[in-house]
């Protein structure tokens, strides 16, 4: 007898009279190649998949991590550094947000020395960071006031200034320039002379200006003053036109010579 499931009638010896009807456990049969037959089984349930989540870690297992974590040194901007890159530079997730916060609360870092002054900044790490900080100093003939503001020291009335005698002048030649400023003294431009720089000086053209714009330059700022360097140079061969033959013939004075000279050209350089 060949069904799906065959009954199987026993009796007890001592008990005739009752029977049990036994299912038996199901054969564990070999799939062979044979053909499918006509009715089709139902597809196989594939089994749920399970998505792999990062699991929560303790703070010991973080901190194990972080030690673990292999720290980079490279040139970096600690004013535009990003949050990922502080943290290949071996500081913590809370340390690097920290200085992020920083910068977007207005901080800046104008020397190295100050990102080392960062409480979240570690005496030897600065140490080994040190010789990859940089930071790319003012150009003071490009920059708004908001740029000089910036400066340590400089409030919004030196800042407006730098930017009204930049235009006066038509661009500076030197950083020594900013001392020609009213009241601006050799102590506060020692707190940012380390900071600014002149890489595309602009050099006024003494010796082939008309009247005009000589009389407009700030350092000379007279028709009269104006006239007599042309005469001057009418009057006197080339090669003894310098800014201090002007201040010999009294032309000019000792202030003017100063400024004079911080951004004309000898005329052999011209």
């Amino acid at each position: 007898m060949h069904q799906a499931a065959q009954l199987r009638i026993e009796s007890l010896r001592d008990k005739p009279d009752t029977v049990y009807v036994q299912i038996p456990v199901a054969e564990t049969r070999i799939p062979t190649a044979e053909p499918p037959s006509s009715k089709s089984s139902p597809p196989p349930v594939e089994a749920p998949k399970v998505e792999r989540r990062e699991a929560p870690h303790s703070p010991a297992v973080k901190k194990a991590r972080e030690k673990r974590r292999k720290v980079e040194n490279f040139e970096f901007n600690p004013n535009t550094v990003s949050f990922s890159d502080l943290q290949c530079l071996g500081f913590s997730e809370k340390q690097a947000a920290s200085i992020v916060n920083y910068r977007n609360k207005g901080g800046k870092f104008h020397r190295a020395e100050d990102f080392g002054k960062s409480y979240v900044v570690a005496d030897s790490v600065f140490r080994r960071l040190k010789p990859f900080i940089r930071i790319p100093k003012l150009d003071i003939n490009v920059a708004d006031s908001a740029a000089f503001d910036a400066l340590p020291g400089i409030g919004p009335y030196y800042a407006s200034q730098m930017v009204k005698y930049r235009e006066e002048l038509g661009g500076y030649a030197c950083t020594e320039q900013l001392l020609e400023l009213y009241k601006f003294d050799e102590e506060r431009y020692n707190k940012l002379k380390d900071l600014v720089e002149c890489p595309g000086p602009h050099y006024f053209d003494l010796w082939n200006s008309d009247l005009d714009a000589l009389a407009r330059h700030p350092a000379i700022h007279s028709y009269n003053t104006a006239r007599s360097i042309l005469l001057y140079k009418k009057n006197t061969a080339p090669e003894l036109w310098t800014v201090e033959a002007l201040s010999e013939a009294d032309i000019i004075n000792e202030s003017q010579a100063q400024r004079l000279t911080r951004c004309t050209l000898p005329v052999a350089k011209q």
